[in-house]
């Protein structure tokens, strides 16, 4: 293939979005069958797809929030532009290119104080928990690196910057899956991934917090998920799975235990 005819991201993106012509498409396809990378990466952007449709679709159809209205009613233009971008967004991410999901990242950090107040999760919270709506119900590609792989800790680590531990929660019945690279607003973050013998899968969504970040213990609810999230030795934790509060709570003590031991000299 000519070097003028290389696949980018955007044209791999387009290809996947079937906005290419007749001939570009055939170049995108032959590009493919000759550069196995590549197609791995474009079937995880297809995977990615199919999961955030599966879990948002349905929220482009709902009106504004009663209470987002009742908040920011002198504001009323400001919030429609705001809707319309936030849809937008996700349009953008469920539309093919995994690039874009840092866009769905950025409009939640882009929110006005008196919004992100009254949702209640801080930004970084609020991507843990879709984080864990696209990887969790995934079957083939559930993580980058699988826990077998002894380099896991020390990459994620290398590239966070965060001294990543692997927790073991076997004793509560939970097997570490793997880990995977996500992007945060300063940096990327990490999640790692559990999984008990039902194949009930939690998540911890380690990143570096932003100076002020509250270290306080809190607990959130977004939709069917449970998060309890907290700021520990200059890391941010969000756990988050599907489990009752207070199961999901003894995961959280425990995670909490093993990360202030391994801090504590001695």
């Amino acid at each position: 293939m000519d070097t003028d005819q290389r696949m980018d991201d955007e044209r791999l993106s387009a290809w996947l979005d079937d906005e290419l012509s007749p001939e570009q498409r055939g170049h995108a396809e032959q590009w493919l069958r000759e550069h196995p990378a590549d197609a791995a990466r474009v079937r995880q952007w297809a995977a990615d797809r199919d999961a955030l449709r599966a879990r948002f679709d349905s929220v482009l159809d709902e009106p504004v929030p009663a209470g987002m209205q009742r908040l920011l009613r002198p504001r009323q233009a400001w919030l429609d532009r705001t809707w319309g971008r936030a849809a937008a967004a996700l349009l953008l991410v469920t539309g093919g290119a995994l690039a874009g999901a840092g866009a769905m990242w950025r409009w939640q950090d882009a929110l006005p104080p008196q919004l992100a107040a009254h949702g209640g999760a801080q930004p970084w919270v609020q991507r843990a928990a879709v984080a864990h709506a696209v990887y969790a119900p995934e079957q083939r590609h559930p993580v980058e690196v699988r826990a077998n792989e002894e380099h896991l800790a020390r990459w994620l680590t290398k590239r966070t910057a965060l001294p990543v531990k692997l927790f073991d929660l076997q004793p509560q019945g939970f097997s570490l899956v793997g880990g995977r690279l996500l992007p945060d607003a300063a940096g990327p973050s990490a999640q790692l991934m559990y999984e008990d013998g039902e194949k009930h899968r939690v998540t911890v969504y380690l990143r570096k917090p932003e100076a002020g970040t509250p270290a306080a213990f809190r607990f959130e609810r977004q939709g069917d998920l449970n998060l309890f999230y907290w700021v520990e030795s200059g890391c941010g934790y969000a756990l988050v799975g599907t489990l009752p509060r207070e199961r999901l709570l003894a995961l959280a003590m425990e995670i909490h235990r093993q990360q202030t031991a391994q801090a504590t000299p001695g």
